[in-house]
């Protein structure tokens, strides 16, 4: 199963390498990874997406939560949640290619950052189905040039954050 996992790490030389270091140490492939500062210019907010089995990716939270540099883990498919990616496409477009640009563009609700004749660049937020999409649609009326992810983040809906998730959620250990 895909597991959405955020992570409060403290901002030390060498914590995201430990982090994603124990990941890979495991078999595991980090398919997304986002990472940002918080309102605490100490800490970060790190944003990943793995596949695993729920009982193997509990474990791993468990092991994750147990390094010295993590404030706070939350697995964000444990519950109702938002999550979200950016994209930034570059298209090379051939003739009535703009007009078609500006139609996918209108349907998906994306921004266009720069259009003419011959290229285009549209940038969109939206869950990841809705990304992957937009991105196969682009394709269709252009030859792509670029295409900048920003992979996934995400927030839990309601009350629950990722400082009080250890206390509503035990991890198991």
């Amino acid at each position: 199963m895909r597991h959405a996992i955020s992570v409060l790490l403290q901002n030390e030389v060498g914590a995201l390498t430990r982090m994603t270091g124990m990941f890979s140490s495991r078999g595991y492939n980090i398919e997304t990874l986002n990472v940002a500062p918080t309102y605490d210019p100490r800490v970060s907010r790190v944003t990943l997406v793995v596949t695993g089995s729920d009982a193997a990716i509990a474990q791993l939270n468990a092991q994750l939560a147990k390094l010295v540099d993590v404030v706070s883990i939350h697995d964000m498919t444990l519950g109702e949640h938002f999550e979200r990616e950016l994209v930034i496409v570059k298209v090379k477009l051939g003739t009535g290619g703009l007009a078609k640009a500006l139609s996918v563009a209108k349907r998906f609700g994306a921004e266009m950052l720069d259009e003419d004749a011959n290229s285009c660049t549209m940038q969109l937020t939206g869950r990841v189905a809705e990304v992957d999409e937009f991105v196969r649609e682009t394709a269709k009326f252009g030859e792509i040039s670029a295409v900048a992810r920003s992979g996934t983040v995400a927030v839990s809906k309601g009350e629950v954050t990722l400082t009080s998730f250890d206390r509503q959620h035990l991890l198991v250990g």
